[in-house]
């Protein structure tokens, strides 16, 4: 008889029956990873030994939702109450769950129905990363001393991660954005299982042989405890601590701390972050830069103004101590002096004239007709006399006056013929000072091929290329042969000697 044909639905309820009717109620012991909470309330995890592992679920009206002052599974009565296993259960925590196994239709996988947990000790990889973390502490990979400051706005950058992982596209995504443009170069390694290590250790090695970059930046994405231990291995953490080059780590999320974030000179929460952290915002560098601007475009300005401050001041003392304005102020002088003797002169005639008219009037009322009459024609005398002395008086002040311009002019004249004397003086040295004065005269400076004067034949060897610069212009040539002084004297007696017979 042939076997009738089962639908998917029927063979899974089949096996379903199988599984709860085989195991209603187990123990079951492992490490807890992948551990989710919905907002359902209902707790999804994952708990696996070295060999195996199995999905569990936690139902909501399963869980114990307080605090116990007893073991359920012991009866053991504690002094206090102790946390609920719900509010313990973490990745890494290795734990003992009782339920039944059940099979889940809509994916057809069987699963742990959970209904007793209780934490059984830390998981083996939380054990081996607090032993290498208590072992890496010790030797210093992780004191703040030893770390080193990041580059401000790096231009190469090394970045090791997966170049298929989410971590790639959101760390290029912010670089695209921030920074004054950087270069990127990217070390393609492994990011999880058996070869994710010592592939990310060759990467960090060849960063550092290649001595290109100014920083490496080492991220992936979040995971489990099991999904990120290639970053708690201790090769990879040795490989960051013997880095010569700065390293930035910004491995899974906030929550997940490594080894070789601890060890690295940075830590970034994330991907996303390490690039915050390596460039500031464009925006930022922009206001930065126009702040630059304006600071010097106002400093330009305070310089200018500083400058033609000064210059004025320069010309204002220039044209105070110059002879000319010397001459000018003497000029002034001599008019005010000559003001002041003119109004000094015109109030002693004053008073000579009223104190006339007052004596005249004292005289008048003073004697007869008679005294009075000689007295007048004496008066008329002494004032005919004084009329007649006071145009010499003013001639011989008016002499005077004229003597004293005269002599403030001659010393103003002798300032400024003595200081175009001193300039003579001074061209008269500056044209004796000058070395191309001596090549009117038959003299010639003699250039080496670096452009530099030769004092030595010693410095133009044979073959040589030299300028020769006369008085009306140079000659280009080329050393044929070098004669020592005493040699150079010998050549020159013969030809002297000619020239003398000749003369």
């Amino acid at each position: 008889m042939q076997e009738a044909i089962l639908s998917v639905r029927e063979l899974t309820e089949q096996l379903r029956k199988t599984l709860e009717g085989r195991f209603p109620f187990v123990w079951v012991r492992g490490e807890v990873t992948n551990l989710t909470r919905p907002g359902s309330g209902h707790v999804y995890f994952t708990i696996k030994d070295a060999d195996a592992q199995l999905q569990c679920v936690w139902f909501r009206h399963m869980q114990r939702q307080t605090s116990q002052g007893f073991d359920p599974l012991t009866g053991e009565v504690f002094d206090a109450p102790r946390p609920s296993p719900l509010e313990l259960l973490r990745n890494g925590l290795d734990v003992l769950c009782a339920g039944r196994i059940t099979l889940y239709a809509p994916r057809g996988q069987y699963q742990l129905a959970v209904e007793l947990l209780q934490p059984a000790g830390e998981g083996l990889l939380a054990q081996a990363f607090e032993a290498s973390k208590r072992k890496l502490a010790a030797l210093g990979y992780f004191i703040h001393e030893r770390k080193r400051p990041l580059p401000q706005d790096p231009q190469r950058v090394a970045l090791i991660t997966s170049p298929t992982g989410a971590a790639i596209h959101d760390f290029m995504e912010l670089a695209a954005s921030r920074g004054s443009g950087a270069r990127i170069r990217l070390f393609p390694v492994l990011v999880q299982g058996a070869e994710a290590a010592p592939s990310i250790v060759r990467a960090v090695q060849e960063a550092n042989a290649q001595g290109w970059a100014q920083v490496i930046v080492l991220v992936r994405g979040g995971g489990s405890l099991e999904d990120l231990w290639a970053f708690n291995e201790e090769a990879v953490a040795e490989a960051v601590f013997q880095s010569r080059l700065p390293v930035l780590a910004g491995i899974g999320h906030e929550v997940d701390v490594t080894l070789a974030d601890m060890t690295a000179d940075l830590r970034a929460a994330t991907p996303s972050h390490a690039a915050q952290l390596l460039w500031p915002a464009r925006a930022e560098l922009v206001q930065k830069v126009d702040e630059a601007e304006a600071a010097l475009v106002r400093a330009m300005r305070q310089r200018l103004e500083a400058t033609g401050q000064n210059l004025a001041q320069y010309e204002s003392a220039l044209r105070w101590f110059s002879p000319m304005r010397h001459q000018a102020r003497l000029a002034e002088q001599l008019d005010s002096l000559h003001l002041r003797l003119h109004r000094a002169t015109r109030q002693w005639l004053d008073t000579a004239h009223a104190r006339s008219e007052r004596l005249a009037q004292a005289l008048q009322s003073a004697f007869s007709p008679t005294r009075l009459d000689m007295l007048e024609s004496r008066v008329d005398g002494l004032s005919a006399n004084l009329a007649a002395a006071m145009p010499r008086m003013l001639a011989a002040q008016e002499q005077q006056h004229l003597a004293a311009h005269s002599r403030l002019h001659a010393a103003g004249q002798e300032m400024i013929a003595r200081a175009g004397r001193e300039l003579d003086k001074l061209e008269i040295s500056l044209a004796a000072a000058n070395p191309l004065a001596p090549l009117s005269r038959g003299y010639a400076l003699v250039h080496g091929a670096d452009g530099g004067l030769l004092r030595s034949v010693n410095a133009a060897p044979a073959g040589s290329a030299i300028t020769v610069r006369l008085a009306d212009g140079s000659l280009a040539a080329v050393v044929s042969n070098v004669l020592p002084e005493a040699a150079a004297d010998a050549v020159a007696g013969p030809k002297a000697e000619k020239q003398g017979r000749k003369s």
